[in-house]
């Protein structure tokens, strides 16, 4: 199906749109920008401006000027009104599929939100954070710079991250410190209540992963693991 623009929507050089999205009135999206299908991108919505840097470039993209990494844009992502997504520096910021971004969230530049992200409504990530699948952020959350949340993980209006954040577990406060294991989210994804007590132990170092997780989530676990362990 084809796109949907409305008139009043800026849509710059370098932007390039798959097919059956939707981009609402005043929002403003530069290139380089790429962007898949079935995005659903609301009213004063803006995505590919600079990063935040005092010294940096500051291109006029909506005129045509190009200069950074961009952003990439996977399938079937909502950004509600006033979202804000600032192009990568070093590599492009990517938003992956099927994420909702409630009004006035924030993606900082170089940054990257795994399948099925949701940010709440005001919630600020710095640059070079990375979201992994399934990670939920409450109402006004702010994560620092670098941060990365694992998947799965839930973290509770208002808190304030300034380090990792384990895989389904439950975290809140600011500073923010992890409460327990996301056990709403295990079950979600069929993870029965037995198997979730031995997680919550294994995250406690007081037992093994467990063998009963679905395979979904031990891949994603697994993954997870071993990215902590590269870096």
């Amino acid at each position: 199906m084809a796109n949907k623009i409305h008139p009043t929507a800026i849509i710059g050089a370098g932007v390039e749109l798959g097919d059956d999205n939707i981009v609402g009135p005043y929002s403003v999206i530069v290139g380089p920008c790429r962007i898949g299908d079935g995005n659903w991108i609301g009213p004063h919505v803006v995505i590919g401006t600079p990063a935040e840097y005092r010294g940096g470039p500051h291109p006029t993209g909506w005129d045509g000027e190009l200069d950074g990494a961009g952003v990439t844009i996977g399938n079937h992502n909502t950004f509600r009104e006033f979202v804000t997504v600032h192009q990568g520096t070093q590599e492009a910021t990517r938003i992956a599929d099927r994420c909702y971004l409630l009004a006035r969230s924030h993606v900082g530049h170089d940054s990257v939100l795994d399948d099925e992200v949701t940010l709440g409504g005001g919630v600020i990530l710095g640059g070079h954070t990375h979201l992994w699948p399934w990670a939920n952020l409450g109402l006004g959350t702010v994560v620092h710079q670098r941060c990365q949340i694992g998947p799965g993980a839930m973290v509770g209006m208002g808190s304030a991250v300034r380090r990792t954040v384990e895989a389904f577990t439950i975290t809140v406060g600011n500073p923010a410190r992890t409460t327990g294991v996301n056990r709403v989210g295990l079950s979600r994804r069929g993870c029965p209540d037995d198997v979730i007590d031995e997680y919550e132990n294994h995250l406690k170092g007081k037992a093994e992963l467990p063998a009963g997780l679905p395979a979904e989530i031990l891949d994603q676990i697994t993954a997870w693991r071993k990215a902590s362990t590269d870096t």
